[in-house]
């Protein structure tokens, strides 16, 4: 497996050099005639471009033929008319580029949640990633059964008091309604010094998202880097995703070299569909 990874790394480092950037998305599994398409889907986190507007933002998904973004509030603010939200999904659609979720929205009130869930709804996703007070989780479940809009709790890893974990956050939720689940983070989770690996199959009915990203140590000082070069099996993450048999997405949340993530990205996008490829 390590010289899979070392080949997969040469090969983007390759076209990352020489500016062939574009990674087809024939290259993702279930490319091969006759091969079972994945039930999972690529994205990407909108954090991941906290320094670009969306332009910039939808040219670096074109760039790496990445098609689902998860809505950030900088792209789209939460004040937006129905006629902004309208021309933003426009731009999307112009880059064959699907916003599926919005998110993370922190709240600390009533009020807030309210506000997120009617932003939610105004955006057109049935999918609202969310850090909610514990105290407001009853009010959560009752915004989610009224609004039929799922609601997926975020872990920060060992620096969050409320959700360190996947573990911290079922704990809470797992007698609450169905539609109230888990963004899994699996850079964080894994930075709590959990096994990611396992927890996506211990939460998988719960886990309706997922930043897909790496770290280099199972500890607070833990840094993300690109895809292949950390200490989360990826190879071992992917047949998880196909035993459990995960539906939602798997969005590249990459917090490295932001203010010029392209390479990393492309090389994380590269490495993950390949992973996929020849597994």
């Amino acid at each position: 497996m390590n010289a899979r990874r070392s080949f997969v790394k040469k090969s983007l480092a390759g076209l990352v050099a020489g500016g062939v950037i574009s990674l087809r998305k024939d290259a993702y599994a279930g490319s091969e005639a006759g091969k079972k398409e994945d039930t999972f889907k690529l994205g990407i986190a909108g954090y991941s471009f906290v320094h670009f507007k969306l332009d910039p933002s939808l040219e670096m998904m074109k760039k790496t033929d990445v098609h689902y973004l998860c809505i950030k509030d900088f792209h789209l603010p939460y004040a937006s008319t129905a006629e902004e939200i309208a021309a933003f999904h426009a731009k999307l659609k112009e880059s064959d580029i699907t916003g599926y979720a919005v998110g993370p929205i922190y709240t600390k009130t009533t009020q807030e949640i309210d506000n997120a869930f009617d932003y939610a709804k105004r955006v057109g996703v049935n999918l609202l990633v969310g850090i909610p007070n514990k105290e407001d989780l009853k009010y959560v479940e009752k915004k989610v059964i009224e609004y039929d809009i799922r609601y997926a709790i975020h872990n920060h890893g060992p620096e969050d008091k409320l959700y360190p974990s996947a573990e911290s956050i079922y704990n809470l939720i797992k007698d609450l309604d169905p539609r109230v689940g888990i963004c899994f983070d699996m850079g964080h989770n894994k930075r709590d010094n959990k096994d990611s690996v396992a927890d996506l199959g211990k939460y998988a009915k719960r886990i309706f998202d997922i930043h897909l990203k790496n770290v280099t140590a199972a500890t607070k000082e833990g840094k993300t880097c690109e895809l292949g070069r950390g200490i989360i099996d990826i190879p071992a993450f992917v047949k998880m995703l196909r035993k459990v048999k995960y539906s939602g997405s798997c969005s590249l949340e990459y917090e490295k070299d932001m203010k010029e993530p392209l390479a990393g990205i492309a090389e994380s996008v590269g490495y993950f569909r390949g992973v996929c490829a020849a597994t």
